[in-house]
């Protein structure tokens, strides 16, 4: 960790200060419109578990840049990668003068990834064209067209992963017509289905409707987050993506899990579909992969890879030599540093914590996630309805307060936790119990 942000929260402005203001100023004049931001402020530094902004505000932070910086911001074995690659050469695209990084992070990702079988990795730039990518892989694979996803899926911003995406507002309002040949499924959602509907029952659920609606000899691939991201950290239950992965096997279809939010030590394992015992025959990977630079991956078995013709996968950036520096940095700081059990040690502390909030206050309807991805789900406690004018009020006391929380879920009733696996106890109890605060003055 970088001992020049010291870890503690401190206002020395209220919530937006003087320097933030102006720069909000310049970024309504310069940015679009269609760019928002969480946060009122900018950042000037961050490490472990504090970004510090431009008025000297250092904040807690409990959203790591949307589980992208997992190892902690500027983790000194990532920055110290990435100089030395700099200095070495910083671009020369991976498809014309190909060079050992890009290398050793597919050598890499086969080794940590679920299975023992033979496996390929082709490296991209964001999870949404990896996940797009990974649909590219699956159609040449088995000759079919037909893709299914699941309701309150989020799989990005592309025309193809916005029609795989869910929720309208804000990723597809207005961006339509998007791509064709996508399918939606019921998902395993514990809180809201129905009394006596297990993960076997729930993947019988949606087994039928695609058998039904779409056909089993059509379906290319079934894509799903093993635990939602966007749609409000579902995790599903117990036997649903076996089941899923099992039928998908049975005919012909590649079970493709999307890692992109779950992967890379989130859930407390290497990625989330471990938990499930769970061997996808594609497995997507961004986010938390590179420590904060932009990269992405599809792994999945070498016979499957290798169908693509040559050429057929690639990008200009995709696999950037500072991205795959910082990659190889990430894992050796998750292996060395013990990060794997840091966010098993995260769940236990946040999930105790919002359960015994739980306990006093039913407007929290559940409590859910794996490892250092944990979200608690606001309702009316006498109906069971989504409060998403609650969970908006929470964050934005805690924003006020100087802790960075987010939201997220189909109606926007859940605030997600998904602090760096660096952050410290400490850090982590006072930003908890700053949301507790906002959830006692929203009564």
């Amino acid at each position: 960790m970088s001992s020049n942000v010291p870890q503690s929260r401190h206002l020395a402005t209220p919530l937006p200060g003087p320097a933030s203001v102006e720069l909000m100023k310049r970024k309504h004049s310069a940015v679009s419109a269609g760019v928002a931001t969480t946060m009122p402020v900018f950042a000037a530094r961050a490490a472990g578990g504090i970004v510090e902004d431009v008025d000297g505000n250092r904040l807690i932070d409990l959203g790591s840049g949307i589980a992208v910086t997992t190892v902690g911001n500027s983790a000194p074995r990532v920055v110290e990668a990435v100089r030395e690659q700099v200095e070495a050469f910083t671009h020369t695209c991976f498809m014309v003068t190909p060079y050992e990084g890009y290398v050793a992070v597919a050598e890499k990702l086969a080794e940590l990834s679920p299975g023992d079988h033979e496996k390929r990795t082709a490296l991209f730039n964001s999870g949404s064209e990896a996940v797009e990518n990974a649909v590219k892989i699956a159609r040449v694979h088995t000759g079919r067209d037909a893709v299914v996803v699941f309701d309150h899926a989020y799989h990005g911003r592309t025309n193809l992963t916005m029609a795989m995406t869910a929720k309208n507002m804000p990723y597809k309002k207005g961006f339509g017509p998007f791509a064709g040949e996508v399918y939606r499924a019921p998902m395993s959602y514990p809180f809201r289905d129905a009394e006596g509907i297990d993960g076997k029952l729930a993947a019988e659920r949606a087994i039928d409707l695609i058998q039904a609606q779409v056909g089993a000899d059509q379906v290319a691939a079934v894509v799903i987050e093993p635990v939602q991201g966007e749609g409000g950290f579902i995790v599903p239950a117990p036997g649903f993506l076996a089941a899923l992965a099992e039928w998908c096997r049975a005919n012909g279809a590649l079970f493709v899990a999307d890692e992109v939010q779950s992967g890379f030590g989130r859930t407390g394992t290497w990625f989330a579909v471990e938990h499930e015992g769970v061997v996808p025959d594609l497995l997507v990977s961004a986010k938390g992969i590179a420590g904060g630079l932009p990269l992405s991956a599809v792994t999945g078995r070498a016979e499957i890879m290798d169908s693509v013709h040559g050429g057929g996968l690639g990008g200009t950036y995709g696999g950037n030599p500072l991205a795959c520096a910082a990659a190889l940095a990430v894992i050796e700081t998750i292996e060395a540093d013990g990060l794997l059990e840091r966010a098993r040690q995260i769940e236990e502390l946040v999930v105790g914590t919002l359960r015994s909030l739980q306990q006093r206050d039913p407007r929290i309807g559940d409590v859910r996630g794996r490892g250092a991805m944990i979200a608690a789900e606001f309702v009316d406690p006498a109906t069971g309805r989504p409060d998403g004018a609650l969970a908006k009020a929470v964050a934005a006391h805690a924003h006020a307060q100087g802790v960075i929380a987010l939201t997220c879920g189909t109606w926007g009733n859940v605030i997600r936790f998904l602090p760096p696996l660096s952050i410290s106890d400490e850090l982590l109890i006072e930003g908890l119990a700053i949301v507790a605060d906002g959830l006692a003055a929203s009564r």
